[in-house]
């Protein structure tokens, strides 16, 4: 995600959390994200990578299938009870390491999500929607 994703869609962001099961806060810029107006909560509710776009002022939320699930409806409401105080465009990603992984997880993505599989990485999967890769109004 870090790797591939970030400097192919999200250039030029800033890493603000990176968590995973066994290592918990990888990376967490406290600061920054309180900064933002997000609420720090308990590391199971933090999505699997935080990144932000200064330039766009938008915040990618995402989520590695293999951690915790997909983008579910429920997750985005978990992350947008979260955020409540965030002024900046919100980006929820589901990542993928195939697109047999992809099929299994494809009917629980919430609608206006967007999909990185990373045997895949020059391409992304919107999930309906007006426009393709950007926060929404």
């Amino acid at each position: 995600i870090i790797e591939e994703f970030a400097p192919r869609f999200a250039p030029n962001s800033e890493c603000l959390y990176v968590g995973d099961t066994t290592e918990k806060d990888l990376v967490k810029n406290v600061n920054k994200l309180r900064a933002l107006g997000f609420e720090i909560t308990l590391h199971d509710k933090m999505p699997d990578v935080v990144l932000y776009a200064e330039d766009k002022d938008w915040l990618y939320f995402i989520e590695s299938v293999t951690s915790v699930g997909p983008m579910e409806p429920k997750r985005i409401k978990e992350i947008k009870e979260m955020t409540t105080g965030v002024t900046a465009g919100k980006i929820y990603v589901t990542a993928f390491l195939d697109f047999k992984t992809f099929k299994k997880f494809s009917e629980s993505l919430a609608w206006e999500t967007d999909v990185w599989i990373a045997d895949m990485p020059d391409h992304m999967i919107h999930l309906n929607g007006d426009k393709f890769l950007g926060p929404r109004v």
